[in-house]
């Protein structure tokens, strides 16, 4: 009898080779590339910035009515089994997969970007910029930002744990609303080979962007050079730590590791606040979310259409953060929808829209008050630094003003290491599922399938950072979620559709 493929080549191969295709010239003429591809991106700032604002919102009022209707009482699995995970360790792990170490750096610096390129009519470095500064980083961990993660994933979730489908795939999902000839031919493979892509090419900027965060607190601990060698030795670390977590299973490894990295983020936030400016951190996370709250829907709506000449950073920068998380949408909803076998609808989105917010609003709240703080009362000239020098590099220089300011940093970077370690293996647990051949319904992908491709991943990152070519695949990363949210919006009816077909919201429900 001939033995089954592990993983599905038809829709893998191609993927990788559309990666490969994309990224060779882009490395080899990185800054004409740069330019060719911030042209286009600013085009669509210019004429669809509506377009991707509106998204947010519409994404989060479907994820609301999901929940709330009758769709929300519908459970991913038997109605009468326990969920896989209790809520604390479910929750921990969609924070780890939905936050990972971007809030590390986001938490810690995004406000000096606003601050330096505020609002329009707002002064560079003055009090309302810095306020201006840490509401827009809650921002970025805001509904919206969550709503594009968790809305593909009821669908996801359904065909896997209600409708027992074996293969855990966007084609799948869609074959209530395609049929079979085109879910079964080449229109199902193509949506297959767009969701690998997406996954690949943001799988290898995070580890890209997430490598200098580990490594300017090592050459700031060490007082050495950061260097292509550190970067190696990193990633081989948190690679052998992903290995671990991967033979162990989820059950042993990404939840042990999102839940121990959950108490130690805790514990030096803690630290932070009472061995560092408690008052003022404190003070400033309170005035912080006050002024998020009211300029809410100014930030999320803010188009600057009548001072077109003005384009500031939050709104470009809004534009591109969505463009880049509907490339992570695919991956964060068919992981969610894996792991929430026995939760319902409900549950699902709602936990998605409240524990990584609430979570990413305390670290940044922290986090960014303790940088502002030395910007304003110890005059550490942290704007001009990220403006002249690597950004990554002010993270140490805020962490050593701290007492036992060594100890933060390493405190810092093995925070920062869990999460890239929680994301990669998060990633690579998806993808494996996702082309693995196996029946999902019932079985786990493979370990073997998901160190290969955690290896793909590592590598092509690897080589990108040392060739140059990854800030133009950053920018890939976020045009090419134009085609994922229209597949977001198929999903989200296909969703509904199943259900209503199969009367689930009758049949499918806790009693």
């Amino acid at each position: 009898m001939k033995k089954k493929n592990l993983i599905d080549y038809s829709i893998f191969i191609p993927s990788l080779i559309i990666m490969i295709g994309i990224s060779i010239p882009f490395a080899l003429y990185e800054a004409e590339s740069l330019e060719l591809l911030n042209s286009i991106f600013d085009y669509i700032v210019e004429v669809f910035s509506w377009g991707y604002l509106w998204y947010g919102i519409i994404l989060v009022a479907a994820g609301l009515f999901l929940s709330f209707s009758k769709y929300g009482q519908v459970v991913l699995g038997d109605p009468a089994e326990k969920p896989r995970f209790n809520l604390f360790e479910y929750a921990s792990i969609l924070v780890a997969m939905g936050v990972g170490s971007t809030i590390m750096r986001t938490g810690m610096l995004e406000w000096t970007s606003v601050a330096n390129d505020p609002p329009t009519g707002v002064e560079a470095g003055s009090a309302e910029a810095l306020l201006w500064g840490n509401a827009y980083s809650m921002f970025l961990w805001g509904f919206q930002v969550f709503a594009i993660f968790v809305m593909i994933a009821p669908a996801m979730g359904y065909v896997l744990h209600v409708r027992k489908k074996p293969l855990m795939r966007i084609s799948e999902a869609s074959r209530v609303i395609f049929g079979d000839k085109f879910t079964d031919g080449i229109g199902g493979k193509l949506l297959d080979i767009i969701f690998l892509i997406s996954i690949l090419a943001g799988a290898a900027v995070t580890l890209g962007l997430g490598a200098p965060i580990i490594t300017h607190n090592l050459s700031a601990l060490l007082g050495i050079e950061v260097t292509f060698g550190m970067t190696l030795l990193v990633t081989i670390v948190w690679v052998f730590m992903f290995s671990v977590s991967a033979y162990l299973g989820v059950e042993k490894g990404i939840k042990r590791l999102s839940t121990f990295n959950m108490y130690l983020a805790g514990l030096f936030a803690i630290f932070i606040v009472l061995a560092g400016p408690g008052v003022f951190i404190l003070d400033y996370f309170t005035e912080s979310v006050s002024f998020l709250m009211t300029n809410y829907l100014d930030i999320s709506l803010n188009t600057e259409a009548v001072t077109p000449a003005e384009t500031t950073h939050i709104q470009s920068n809004t534009v591109f953060w969505f463009a880049y998380s509907a490339t992570w949408a695919m991956l964060h909803s068919v992981f969610a929808a894996k792991i929430s076998r026995g939760r319902t609808i409900k549950e699902m989105i709602l936990t998605y829209f409240m524990a990584p917010t609430l979570i990413s609003w305390v670290a940044t709240g922290v986090l960014g008050g303790l940088g502002v703080h030395r910007y304003l009362m110890e005059d550490m000239a942290i704007l001009e630094f990220v403006q002249n020098q690597e950004p990554m590099a002010a993270i140490p220089e805020i962490l050593a003003t701290l007492p036992l300011g060594g100890l933060a940093i390493v405190v810092f970077m093995v925070v920062a290491l869990v999460f890239l370690t929680t994301t990669l293996d998060s990633t690579t647990y998806t993808v494996a599922a996702y082309t693995s051949t196996r029946d999902m319904s019932k079985f786990e992908p493979p370990k073997t399938l998901r160190i290969v491709i955690a290896t793909i991943i590592t590598t092509f990152a690897l080589l990108l950072m040392r060739i140059g070519g990854l800030p133009p695949l950053e920018v890939i990363s976020g045009l090419m979620g134009i085609p994922i949210i229209f597949i977001q919006f198929i999903l989200i009816y296909a969703a509904k559709k199943m259900i209503d077909i199969d009367k689930a919201w009758k049949f499918n429900i806790r009693k």
